[in-house]
């Protein structure tokens, strides 16, 4: 299956007004309301990848006593905290550089699942159409895609590192990250990936947005090229190309 090359048009259109019958299903009479399907929203999930620095590591808490100085009482329960991520592989599995005496690695280390959430933040507020007419909908970050990537972290060997180039594709987004590059003398880091196993899209409102599962193989399928042709809500629609290129 491709990218219909529509999509920008009902990408900018999720913000107008179906009528209410239109709700959870596809309206048939106008197009640029039809709700996306689950690949065209991988391909959209995978533009907001490509262009996104940063997402939320949630864990899981080990026993109380395989973390030092954690209060008691916290077996089990999850905790969410941001991190670096970069799209340095053409495997669509993020890019982490990995500080090992940070919360999200040592509860990963202890046996913990872990999963990355990312949103999309435009870098202007979306119109409802390419004609930039007014609409009686206002700008609602709810109506904005969002996604949580649910994998395993696997550590980057050092030859596929260089390679890669990871390093030099990590730090163009992340300058201040070369202050912890793996062998700095503060902090133990190093490369890993989210392997991503399951992948779960919000994109938006359920009567305009496909919300649900997207097939893992799908997420895998996307080509670069698709996601590149893409615009998302917001986007300057003139741009071209990946804030990592």
């Amino acid at each position: 299956m491709r990218f219909p090359a529509a999509l920008p048009l009902f990408l900018v259109s999720a913000f107008s007004h179906p009528q209410p019958q239109h709700i959870f299903s596809n309206p048939q009479e106008d197009d640029t309301l039809r709700i996306p399907t689950s690949y065209e929203s991988a391909v959209m999930a995978r533009r907001i990848l490509h262009l996104t620095t940063l997402g939320t590591l949630s864990t899981i808490f080990p026993t109380s006593k395989s973390l030092e100085n954690q209060p008691f009482g916290l077996h089990g329960m999850p905790i969410g905290l941001m991190d670096y991520i970069a799209d340095c592989e053409t495997t669509a599995n993020p890019t982490i550089l990995a500080v090992n005496i940070a919360t999200s690695f040592k509860n990963v280390a202890a046996g913990s699942n872990i999963s990355l959430s990312v949103q999309w933040t435009p870098p202007y507020t979306p119109r409802s159409n390419p004609h930039h007419k007014p609409t009686p909908l206002p700008y609602s970050a709810a109506n904005l895609p969002r996604f949580s990537l649910i994998g395993y972290l696997e550590k980057i060997d050092g030859d596929l590192v260089e390679e890669l180039q990871i390093t030099e594709c990590f730090t163009h987004v992340h300058p201040d990250a070369s202050l912890w590059l793996p062998g700095n003398p503060i902090h133990e880091t190093k490369w890993v990936r989210l392997v991503v196993q399951d992948v779960y899209w919000i994109g938006g409102f359920g009567d305009r947005n496909y919300i649900g599962w997207i097939p893992v193989e799908e997420w895998r399928n996307v080509t670069k090229e698709e996601y590149e042709n893409i615009r998302l809500p917001g986007e300057n629609r003139r741009s071209r190309g990946s804030s990592l290129n």
